[in-house]
Order: structure tokens, then sequence, then C-alpha cells
């Protein structure tokens, strides 16, 4: 019996209490009955309730479960479309390395070149900036107050007086004091400042003086301002990230003629993915490779490219005309993988003329067939790193000829090969071809101090016979000279010819070799060739 009111109900009637009684009890058990009956229905809500708000959180952590498992995902592939963003990027820049010049001014405004700093004004410390208020001595004395006759009354008054008075004066000396150091101290650094803007201000001036001699040696075709100019063409020649954007450059000015040394970037400019993907059941970024044809064809347009894009802005930019020829050898600097070491092939070089150049419209070309039909040679697997031999050794071709008023030449013991008489400059020829392997014998003089002589070349496959002649000229060497060596050949039944000079040789001679087993050796790449076999000359051309 758990219910109180049944317990009362026995209970009176165990003591006989009346029915009335009885039947109130009873109603009071049958409300209390009701309300645990609410109250058990109340919890139930209540339990429902809590069982309602429970399942709500679940769920509620479930959605926000899935959407920060959406949002992940979509930043993955965000993540995943942005590196394909990133690498198409990449891949049009390689594909563009032509087209993205040709709109491109390249000639330089030596105005440009100035320098327009303006030196910074003269900023001093925070306590020198102090605003005095420029008083006088009279100032500081008129304000001690003036003592009245009452005052002067008072004993002592004269002694107060007297050093207000001497503080008032102190008070000056120390505001002229003050002023005093400020001054000095703003003239020290106001006169380091002028000397600074002295110096900054005669250094603007000579870096724009030796612009205008710049420029005007540009104009009168100065070789070194020439290789200059061109250098600066080539610096200010944007490439995408990761290219070398090294090279140098000879001219001489006699054929107008401007060697480009270039090196090339590796196959590995060529990004090797292909495509990223995302794989959500992985949750990782997968790299799809590229085909190694595809960085093959890709990688062979960019070497093209940089070619004919290198010739393109020198051309264009050669607004005096200095400019008849150029050559480009272009080259890597890389690791041989099967032996590991340091090499440096040539993957293409050309020799083209400014005039056959122009008439192309290099916007349209197919790079690799312009490039043949301009005579280039060019590796078939760039790639491989296999090399050719390029159509001038740069350091055949660099400068080498010293000019007559140069002191130091006046110096140099060396022998001047324009002072040899024929028969020495004949035997020097032949003595050169000696050590370099060949077996040579000289054949006969010419009355113009050059000489023919007949080697043999003792290497297999590559030997044979060769007729090398030379002319001890100042002058261009016409293609006459080339047309002789050929004829030479033909006559002695040689494999290649050989034609050395002291000088230079014209275009029309290149142009008659270009497709001839023919090697034309000028005056720097003799000299170069007799140093490599323990030879020192030089060549200083008679004054007229």
């Amino acid at each position: 019996m758990d219910n109180p009111f049944t317990l009362i109900i026995c209970s009176a009637i165990l003591l006989g209490v009346g029915l009335p009684i009885l039947m109130i009890v009873s109603r009071i058990g049958e409300a209390y009955r009701r309300a645990a009956l609410r109250a058990a229905k109340e919890d139930a809500k209540d339990e429902a309730k809590e069982r309602a708000l429970a399942i709500k959180k679940v769920k509620a952590q479930a959605y926000k479960d899935k959407e920060e498992k959406s949002i992940y995902f979509e930043n993955r592939l965000n993540e995943t479309e942005k590196l394909n963003q990133n690498l198409a990027k990449i891949i049009s820049g390689l594909e563009n390395i032509l087209p993205s010049a040709l709109s491109t001014r390249n000639d330089i405004i030596f105005k440009s070149l100035y320098n327009h700093d303006d030196f910074p004004e003269l900023e001093l410390p925070s306590d020198l900036k102090k605003t005095f208020v420029l008083t006088s001595r009279d100032d500081y004395l008129s304000k001690i107050h003036k003592p009245s006759l009452f005052e002067k009354a008072v004993p002592g008054w004269e002694q107060r007086h007297q050093k207000r008075l001497q503080n008032a004066e102190l008070r000056y000396k120390e505001y002229e004091e003050d002023i005093a150091k400020r001054d000095s101290e703003i003239a020290v650094l106001t006169q380091k400042y002028e000397s600074k803007k002295t110096a900054f201000s005669l250094k603007i001036q000579q870096h724009n003086q030796e612009i205008d001699e710049f420029e005007k040696d540009y104009i009168n075709g100065i070789p070194a301002a020439v290789e200059r100019y061109c250098l600066i063409i080539l610096e200010n020649s944007l490439y995408p990230d990761g290219f070398p954007k090294q090279f140098k450059v000879a001219y001489v000015p006699e054929p107008k003629e401007l060697v480009v040394e270039y090196e090339l970037p590796t196959k590995e400019i060529v990004p090797a993915v292909a495509e990223y993907k995302y794989i959500k059941t992985r949750d990782a970024i997968d790299e799809k490779l590229r085909k190694m044809t595809d960085i093959k064809e890709l990688y062979q347009e960019i070497v093209a490219g940089i070619c004919l894009r290198t010739l393109h802005e020198l051309f264009e930019a050669d607004r005096k005309n200095h400019l008849d020829v150029v050559v480009f050898n272009g080259f890597v600097q890389t690791v041989d993988p099967a032996t590991g070491k340091d090499v440096r092939p040539y993957l293409i070089s050309i020799r083209t003329i400014k005039e056959k150049f122009n008439e192309i419209n290099i916007a349209k070309v197919d790079k690799r067939i312009c490039l043949r039909n301009l005579g280039a040679q060019v590796s078939p697997q760039p790639d491989e790193l296999m090399a050719v031999k390029p159509v001038v050794n740069f350091d055949m071709f660099d400068k080498r000829f010293i000019n007559e008023s140069d002191v130091i030449s006046e110096l140099d013991t060396k022998p001047n090969l324009m002072d040899l008489n024929p028969f020495e400059f004949e035997n020097l020829v032949n003595n050169l071809f000696s050590k370099i392997g060949f077996e040579a014998k000289l054949t006969r003089s010419s009355r113009d101090g050059g000489i023919d002589v007949v080697a043999f070349d003792p290497r297999p496959i590559l030997g044979g016979k060769v007729v090398v002649q030379a002319k001890r000229y100042k002058n261009v060497v016409g293609v006459e000279s080339v047309r002789d060596l050929y004829g030479s050949m033909m006559n002695e039944r040689a494999g290649k010819g050989i034609l050395v000079t002291t000088s230079h040789y014209g275009t029309d001679a290149y142009n008659f070799a270009k497709d001839k087993p023919i090697e034309l050796i000028d005056g720097g790449g003799l000299l170069y060739l007799l140093e490599q076999n323990g030879i020192k000359a030089k060549i200083i051309f008679p004054q007229e």
C-alpha cells in the first residue's frame, strides 16, 4: 500500500469512522491518482522532448559534419583546380615563347636609361624639430614683478628681487645655449646632408653622361657599345620562370656580324605532370604524367622558339643597321646521365642574314620548318642531348684584334701575323695544321701571301683529304676566294676545304659555303687555334 490515502481509508474503517468521511477521503485519493497520472504524463512528455532534442542535436551534428565534409571536398577540388590552372599557365607560357615577343618594341630608348631619382629631403631628428619662440633678454627680465612700495617695506625685498632677476638671466642664458646647440647640430647634419646630396647628384650626372656616351658610341657603331646594346635587348626580353637568361655576345663591325652564345633551359622546363585529379575515396590528389613524346615535342618547340625570338628581337631592335648577320648558338648546361659529368652540348646553331630573315612572316611560320629553311643546325633529339656543331665557334670569333693605338699592344712581344712575309706565314699555317693532327704538306705559294696546303686527316670515317688555303688579308674576304677553294677541292678530289684568313668573311662567302664541306676560319679563329696549340700571336692591321 504505497498510496497514503488507501492507508487512511483502511485506518478509518478499522476505527469505525463514518461513511461521509470515507467518501471524502476516497475523493481525495482519486484526485491524488489523477495528479499522479498527470505527473507521469508530464514526465513522459519531458522525456519525449529530451529524446527529440537529443535526436535533433544528433541530426544537427550529422548535418554539420556533412556540411564540413562537403566544404572540405570542395576545398580539395578547388586545390586541384588551382594546380591545373597553374599548370595550364606554365604550358601556355612555354607554347607562346615566340608569339609573346612579337608585339613588343625591342629597341632601346636611351633617355629611358637615365637616372631620375631625387635625393630625399633632410629629415631632422624629433628632438631637433622643437620650435623655439624667439625672445630677447628684456623679454625674460620684463616678466619679473617689480615690487610695490608696500613690498619694499618688507625686510629683504631687494635680495629677493635680485635673486629673481638672476634666475631670469640664467633662464635666458639656458635658452641661448639651447638654441646655439640645436643650430650647431642642425648645421652639422645639414653639411653632411648637402655633401651626400652633392655626391648623389654627381653620381646621377655621371651615369646620365655615360648613357649619352653609350648612345653616341652605339650610333657610331663602336663594337663594345653595339655588344652592350644587344645584351640589354636580350636582358629586357621577358621569359617564364625557370629560364636561365644567361648569354654572351661578340661583335665584329666590318662584316657587321654578331655571335650570340645562349644558354637554353633543359627539358626539365616542361612539367612532367599533365593533369591533377582529386580521388575522393582516397582523399588524394593524383598526378597524371605527361607523355614523353609530348615532352619531347614541346621541348623542341621551345628551343626553336627561343632561337627565332632572339633573332627577331636583335634584328628588330637594330635601328642603326649595325647587324647584317647574327649567329645564334644555343646550348644547355647539364649533367650527362650516362657519365654523370657536366656537359655543355649545343642543341641549335644558325647563321642568318638580316635581309633574308626580315622576309619571313615570323608570326605564321612553323618554327622548325622555318629554321631548316634558314639552314640551322638543329638537334634531332634535344631531349637526349644530341649535340650539333656550332656554325661559328664563339671562342674563335671572340674579339682578338688589337688596334694599333693600343698602348698595351705596343708592349706586347707576341708576333704580329701581318708582319710575317709570305714564306713565314705559309710555314706558320702549315705548322698549325700539323699540330692539330693533320699530315700537312706545303704545296705552293701564291702572290697574295696565301698558301695551299694539301693535308690528310688520319681519323677514320671523318678523316680524309683536306685542302687548306690561307689569305693574309686586311680586307673582307669575298665569295671569289671561297669559290677558288671549292675549285681546288674538286681538282684535288678532297673531302673538305678550309679557308683561313687574318681578316673576316663577307655574307656572300658564308652563303656559298653553307651547304658545302667548307669551313671558314677568320682572324679571330686563327689566333684562337694558334693559342690552343701553343703559338701566341696577334693581328695588327697596317695603318694607311
